[in-house]
């Protein structure tokens, strides 16, 4: 298998990327802002107007950073996923983690109009909807892997994921029709993703959730490999299969359903990442692939996040529309030409 060593030219690129895309990010907004009084705020300089300060360390800084933790972690649960159900087209929730914290915030947002205040745990703010889509996502990784504890098939795992979220969708659609005009509007807007509503507080256990997601998937980068070549070829390497799909489900049910908590359910992130990656880096060995994806899903995150907020405008665009968007030609693109598809 290849190290990063080999590969420390694409790396220096990615991070030089990275750092150009966030600096671009975090310039740009609905109030327009000098590109040097935005580097001087940065470095701690004087500014043309002090007040842009708090503009960028409040808003723009935090939205940078929460797209660069958003798409490096559903960049890596999409790695994950695809590797465990050796599928080229598993995304990060097709366990049914993401559909699990949409239960929640469904419930918590519009289940007072179908059972009379049952599901009504008082105002719904960002705290309120982060901790109730952290609870759905929570309950299903549970039952998930209670299931993976007496089923040995991954494909029959992944089909049983794809039923919970089929479930969970139809609970949502039931409170969807049932529920006013207004708390309908809310849960939609919850749904389109957004990466603009975390504090400093909110990002650092965003930051704690994903950094213990990344240690996990570090800690089964040799299972991960093995996975490739088949289960068995994985037993013959002294592999626990039992306990890696247990802590890679785990880490994927960590990254998904946090992200999902905090920042709504963003779609193509990470069906389209891990594939843009291997074909950039032309290898399937994960102590290259999971360093890489973690950059390569922060810069395209933050592409999208820049093209959603339409410069010097104050309208911004459904981060999720923007990621569809992008995400989707790619997944066409990867389709056509799947014999030359790195798996």
């Amino acid at each position: 298998m290849e190290t990063t060593n080999t590969y420390k030219l694409p790396f220096l690129l990615l991070h030089i990327v990275l750092l150009l895309f966030l600096i671009v990010n975090i310039s740009l907004g609905s109030v327009s802002i000098p590109f040097k009084d935005t580097i001087n705020a940065i470095l701690g300089g004087e500014l043309s107007n002090e007040s842009w300060r708090y503009i960028i360390w409040n808003y723009r800084i935090p939205k940078a950073f929460t797209a660069l933790l958003v798409g490096s972690g559903l960049a890596l649960s999409g790695l994950l996923m695809q590797t465990l159900f050796r599928n080229p087209l598993a995304g990060p929730f097709v366990l049914g983690i993401s559909s699990g914290a949409s239960l929640g915030a469904a419930l918590l947002i519009m289940g007072a109009s179908l059972f009379s205040g049952l599901f009504s745990f008082g105002i719904v703010n960002d705290v309120s909807l982060a901790v109730a889509s952290s609870v759905g996502s929570f309950l299903v990784l549970l039952v998930v892997v209670v299931v993976a504890s007496r089923i040995k098939d991954t494909m029959a795992l992944l089909i049983i994921g794809l039923m919970f979220g089929s479930i969970t969708a139809a609970v949502v659609s039931v409170l969807s029709y049932f529920t006013d005009a207004e708390k309908l509007q809310q849960f939609i807007y919850w749904s389109f993703g957004s990466v603009g509503n975390l504090s400093w507080q909110q990002l650092l256990l965003l930051l704690i959730i994903i950094f213990t997601g990344v240690v996990l998937s570090i800690l089964s980068i040799k299972p991960l490999n093995s996975l490739l070549l088949g289960e068995n070829y994985a037993r013959s390497l002294g592999v626990n299969l039992k306990k890696s799909r247990y802590i890679i489900i785990i880490a994927t049910g960590l990254l998904a359903g946090g992200i999902t908590a905090y920042a709504g359910p963003i779609a193509f992130i990470g069906l389209a990442v891990p594939h843009l990656t291997k074909q950039i880096f032309n290898t399937t060995d994960h102590k290259v692939l999971v360093p890489a994806v973690l950059v390569y899903g922060a810069i395209l995150m933050l592409i999208c996040d820049t093209i959603a907020q339409l410069p010097a405008s104050a309208n911004v665009l459904p981060i999720n529309a923007i990621t569809s968007i992008v995400g989707a030609p790619v997944v066409i693109w990867l389709l056509v030409r799947k014999k030359k598809m790195i798996f």
